[in-house]
């Protein structure tokens, strides 16, 4: 069963998953990241509140996240096919993983960028600096650990979501499960594929940590 031709399948499927966990996460950050600032910036106690565009966009981010990502892959089939010419493959899914990862990767922007001490901005400020120079120079620079703890947490999620959408040939390691481990019975193969995700994981996981904790040491 384990022939060279099932092994090549699955480094194939490796190579997939982290295409699309990549991709998506860096286009994901690329949106996700002035959402995360936006509304950090306009909320009741950010450097320029601003109600309106606060709730605006805090309704369209619980709005998306709400929406389990299996079925926001389906609603999105017709839109995925009008940009990439298909709905299938690792390329197409990761249009319904930007979308799934942007209002995630906003909040825990948001949430990261909250946490910086108050009194840190109110010296910036003292010392004339306008708010993209506070934003640039000192939010980001203060949350820089928080943020890339949050990156860790968002490759992996993404990366969850990328074998959910398996079950609709979405390519990868989830998609090799389903179609060998689940549709054909061979267990074996589900395990494998299953491990390798997990795998996956901790590798990026421990590196964003390794990561986080050296540029934490720095600040310090």
């Amino acid at each position: 069963m384990w022939t060279t031709e099932v092994q090549t399948m699955i480094l194939r499927g490796i190579g997939e998953t982290l295409y699309m966990t990549l991709m998506s996460t860096l286009v994901g950050y690329v949106f996700g990241l002035p959402l995360g600032i936006t509304l950090s910036v306009t909320d009741k106690d950010g450097l320029s509140p601003n109600t309106k565009v606060y709730k605006v966009l805090d309704v369209i981010v619980n709005v998306t996240r709400s929406i389990p990502f299996l079925i926001l892959l389906i609603l999105l089939i017709p839109f995925t096919r009008l940009v990439v010419g298909r709905s299938t493959g690792s390329t197409a899914t990761i249009i319904p993983l930007v979308v799934a990862a942007v209002p995630f990767i906003a909040r825990m922007v948001e949430s990261s960028i909250n946490e910086v001490d108050q009194g840190v901005i109110e010296a910036a400020r003292s010392m004339g600096a306008g708010n993209i120079r506070i934003i640039v120079n000192v939010l980001l620079v203060e949350a820089k650990t928080s943020l890339i703890t949050g990156s860790t947490i968002a490759i992996g999620t993404i990366l969850g979501y990328s074998a959910m959408a398996g079950t609709v040939g979405g390519g990868g390691l989830g998609d090799i499960a389903v179609r060998y481990g689940y549709y054909r019975y061979q267990s074996d193969i589900m395990i494998v594929t299953v491990i390798l995700l997990v795998i996956l994981v901790q590798i990026f996981q421990s590196a964003g940590m390794l990561i986080a904790n050296k540029t934490n040491k720095r600040l310090k």
